[in-house]
């Protein structure tokens, strides 16, 4: 019998397993995908850490050699700002006593990943733009990346567990959780080759996602048309451990009617892509215009940083004409998008001379985007200077009003990239506490039972900060593995 099993192999898992081996534990991991289809979804990620630190002297030695580093600016982002955005994107439904741990925690829980052996670097392709002096400036309270990606996250990840002893089964299909005497003892699992068994152990640890791959449960939650979404990471994120601990006595936390979804490219298949994982989302949206079938802007492309609207994004254009919209962008606005994504491999684009011919090229009547894009260029503030790595109230007093980055759009060539809606993760999870152990329906303590990941529920609701959930993953998976 081992002392700790682990349901469940991304950032969240292998922190918690960590963790318990630390303690000297025995940690048994039950991944469900094969190595082909492991790492939940954090291999699909770019590998975004939101941390509070004191700015660029506070954080340099957990990043990878860079000569960029001597040209960086990189404002110091406080623990009280965090809190801050956690609460106000969420509309203050973020769990408090969650919040605040995940805040105070999440730069010394990216200070232990790194002596754990992973590697961080700052995302400056994502995250920073050139100022008047040339020097890399960033923005939106968000900077450091695992190196390599959601890619690398995992790869080093699973480099690190086999150092440290734990050992991983793959290909593991957990179901029913052991209950004895009201406390859980283990899980019931199958295997690839059809086998079923039992894993044993003094505690569980629950990190195996949330229900976004289950069209089903999406519709039943999150309401009609959600089951069309496409989901951006693994497909293997249905649900089954959330239904098994349910069945257990476990109590539901959080938002279950809300989601992280984005913008994604309407070309992509129904579930993630491993070989381009995270660049096929789209979002250089602040740059541009967003236009639906009928050809009319539906959101403020510029309400805030992308950090902060992105997340949501997705279900206003899911909730379009058949869930379908268009990011539109002139001949000078091109070059500043994100290259990893407006440039990858397959990507879905139309390009035309002029409006009207890209109205005809994608579908859109084009009286209506003509008229869009001259009421728009007409209603930009041309006296309030440019500049993308502040709030600029550069805004185009239109409806709805672009609020900062307003450029016109008036340059041929003229792009159009076609977005759908990308779920990325369900918000509803398990109620738990601040240490990750599951509640019941009275809040008190189901023993033997811990939950971390996006099976956790309560931190967000309705919207999200970018790079929070893998931090988060972070944080209470090695809260989970201290106490398992």
């Amino acid at each position: 019998m081992a002392h700790v099993v682990v349901v469940g192999g991304g950032n969240a898992g292998f922190s918690a397993a960590q963790a318990a081996a630390a303690r000297g534990r025995s940690v048994v991991l039950l991944e469900k995908g094969r190595p082909d289809e492991a790492g939940g979804n954090s291999f699909y990620t770019a590998g975004a850490f939101r941390i509070a630190h004191q700015g660029l002297d506070d954080v340099v030695g957990l990043l990878d050699p860079d000569p960029r580093l001597a040209e960086t600016v990189l404002p110091a982002y406080p623990e009280e700002v965090f809190l801050e955005d956690l609460h106000a994107v969420t509309g203050g439904r973020a769990d408090a006593g969650l919040a605040a741990a995940l805040a105070a925690e999440s730069g010394p829980a990216l200070r232990w990943l790194h002596g754990l052996g992973l590697r961080f670097r700052l995302m400056y392709e994502r995250q920073s733009y050139p100022d008047s002096e040339g020097r890399h400036v960033f923005w939106g309270g968000l900077a450091i990346g695992s190196t390599g990606g959601g890619k690398g996250l995992v790869e080093q990840h699973t480099s690190a567990a086999r150092a440290a002893g734990i050992e991983i089964r793959y290909g593991h299909r957990c179901g029913d959780l052991m209950v004895e005497n009201g406390r859980v003892t283990g899980v019931h699992w199958t295997d690839e080759d059809g086998g079923a068994g039992v894993t044993e152990a003094e505690s569980v640890v629950l990190a195996a996602g949330g229900f976004e791959a289950n069209p089903q449960w999406r519709r039943e939650h999150l309401g009609a048309g959600w089951e069309r979404a496409l989901v951006r990471g693994t497909p293997l994120n249905t649900g089954d451990m959330l239904r098994a601990a349910l069945a257990a006595g476990a109590a539901r936390g959080g938002d279950w009617s809300s989601c992280h979804a984005v913008a994604w490219d309407a070309g992509a298949a129904a579930s993630g892509d491993r070989e381009l994982t995270n660049r096929l989302t789209r979002q250089s949206y602040p740059l541009g215009i967003v236009v639906n079938l009928e050809g009319r802007r539906f959101l403020d492309e510029g309400a805030d940083f992308r950090n902060y609207t992105y997340a949501k994004y997705g279900g206003e254009i899911l909730r379009q004409p058949q869930g379908m919209a268009f990011q539109i962008f002139d001949a000078e606005i091109r070059p500043m998008l994100r290259t990893e994504e407006y440039d990858a491999p397959g990507t879905t684009v139309a390009t035309a001379s002029s409006l009207p011919a890209l109205a005809s090229a994608i579908g859109v009547p084009e009286a209506a985007l003509v008229r869009t894009v001259e009421e728009f260029n007409a209603g930009i503030d041309e006296s309030v200077a440019f500049d993308p790595s502040v709030k600029d109230g550069r805004a185009s007093r239109t409806s709805p009003p672009k609020s900062n980055w307003a450029l016109p759009v008036r340059t041929p060539p003229f792009y159009a990239f076609p977005v759908t809606c990308g779920i990325t993760f369900t918000f509803g999870g398990l109620r738990a506490d601040e240490h990750g152990r599951v509640l019941t329906a009275d809040d008190s303590v189901l023993p033997g039972l811990y939950v971390c990941g996006e099976m956790l529920g309560g931190l967000f609701s309705g919207n999200y900060p970018g790079g929070t959930g893998l931090t988060a993953g972070t944080v209470f998976g090695r809260r989970a593995g201290t106490l398992a």
